[in-house]
């Protein structure tokens, strides 16, 4: 059987800070990642505390193809910000799109760039000055879903208890067409910017969270 081929490369290294990285044995080199759930998980168990993506997370393009690269490696930005793992990478956002534009994806870790906004930097310093871990969030506990979301400075709760919602998460969990999803369900996530639109694609916004950083009350 033939190996399934990775969806791209990323650097990694076995700590976050750029001093410690130069130190031997701290880097792990290219290493080859597929849009999987549990990527993350693998990539945790080898060391990785730090990784480099190979190439821009390209928003403003209506390539389909480019699309799909765009949501794999949104996944893993996502996944990795889940495990308070660093990356560095480099969003390219359409110039029609909303100026707040960036702030549905300001839960996420702060990119080394923006482009396509007018106030690029501004926007690339606020969200660096205001991110924090657990900002977008969701879980699942005994028969529900529920979301948390800070994004906007206030705290926003969105609780469903029918399988549907469940169902729906697990298909955009890793990016699906948008007609594959409920449309009902997705109707109420994309109201709340749950979900992001790339090209006919749909992609789930939060990540999961197993435990609380903090008391459940603060986050």
């Amino acid at each position: 059987m033939t190996a399934t081929a990775p969806h791209f490369a990323i650097r990694a290294w076995r700590d976050f800070d750029p001093q410690a990285r130069r130190l031997p044995g701290m880097s792990l080199g290219s290493l080859p990642v597929t849009a999987q759930t549990h990527e993350v998980d693998r990539l945790w168990d080898l060391g990785v505390r730090h990784a480099e993506l190979d190439a821009d997370v390209d928003l403003s393009t209506d390539d389909p193809a480019a699309h799909r690269r765009a949501v794999d490696r949104l996944c893993l930005v996502r996944d990795l910000t889940a495990r308070a793992v660093s990356v560095d990478w480099d969003l390219r956002l359409p110039p029609r799109e909303s100026a707040h534009h960036w702030k549905v994806l300001s839960h996420l870790q702060p990119p080394r760039t923006i482009t396509g906004l007018e106030d690029a930097q501004e926007a690339l310093h606020a969200w660096r000055t205001r991110h924090y871990l657990c900002k977008l969030v969701w879980r699942q506990g005994p028969g529900f879903v529920q979301i948390r979301d800070r994004r906007w400075g206030d705290l926003r709760r969105f609780t469903a208890d029918e399988p549907r919602y469940r169902e729906a998460i697990v298909l955009l969990g890793t990016g699906v067409r948008h007609a594959d999803v409920d449309a009902d369900v997705l109707r109420e996530f994309t109201a709340e910017h749950l979900v992001l639109r790339v090209g006919e694609l749909a992609w789930w916004l939060p990540y999961r969270v197993s435990r609380w950083l903090q008391e459940a009350m603060a986050v």
